[in-house]
């Protein structure tokens, strides 16, 4: 059955899970120098291999490439941690903070009854889960999100077109309304991804440093915003 209402799809990581956070959890086995050289690194070979992945048309599933992009950034690090250290490493991912901004916005949208909110991640269907139950903040309004949309039955990472379309079939929307889908991300490559398949897309850039992806210059976020909360005026006033 297609849905009338209008769907937010979210983006997890680096949009309402911090993946900055997890530094404070690298501090305890890598020391605070280098914890954060480490986290951002992590954050990046992750997104890296995710695209090697899909240009090589092969796959391994989020977890695998979350440990396996740690592995990178420790050794550019020189630093090695044993298999117990890892291990607490994962799971301290399935635990990462909300941006503060996050709560209000659920709220919000809790408080719309035209707007459907979903998760729509990277992530395997296992660590999406986990960071809905184990997130600081997020378990109390897990129910809020009415689906989960990840890629691991398609084995395509976003930005990937096929990755979008699964979005749209999961959420029952046709191919020929995506102008009805909204992702939400902080993510560039991941805006860049929705606008070429149609759907609006809103650019979360916390940091207020504006938008810099040229990759395709003529594909640009539907609108940007500096806090979250502001994504349910933004749905609303395009509506009318």
């Amino acid at each position: 059955m297609v849905s009338e209402k209008t769907i937010i799809a979210f983006d997890l990581y680096g949009t309402l899970l911090s993946t900055d956070s997890i530094a404070k959890q690298l501090e305890r086995h890598v020391g605070h120098a280098k914890a954060e050289s480490i986290s951002a690194l992590w954050r990046r070979y992750q997104l890296e291999y995710t695209w090697r992945m899909n240009s090589m048309e092969r796959y391994e599933d989020f977890s695998n490439i979350t440990r396996n992009s740690l592995l990178h950034a420790l050794a550019e690090n020189g630093e090695q941690l044993g298999n117990k250290s890892i291990t607490q490493l994962m799971q301290a991912y399935d635990g990462l903070s909300t941006f503060a901004d996050v709560n209000p916005t659920i709220d919000r949208i809790v408080a719309n009854s035209n707007l459907e909110a979903v998760i729509f991640s990277n992530g395997t269907n296992a660590m999406v889960s986990n960071s809905l139950l184990c997130s600081k903040d997020l378990p109390p309004h897990a129910s809020v999100f009415q689906d989960i949309v990840t890629v691991e039955e398609i084995q395509r990472y976003k930005p990937s077109r096929t990755s979008y379309q699964h979005l749209a079939k999961q959420v029952g929307k046709l191919p020929s309304q995506m102008e009805d889908l909204w992702l939400v991300s902080g993510n560039p490559f991941d805006i860049v991804g929705a606008r070429g398949m149609g759907m609006n897309a809103i650019w979360v850039d916390r940091a207020g440093e504006g938008w810099k992806d040229a990759a395709l210059p003529d594909l640009l976020p539907t609108a940007t915003v500096r806090n979250l909360e502001h994504i349910v005026e933004v749905v609303k006033d395009h509506r009318k």
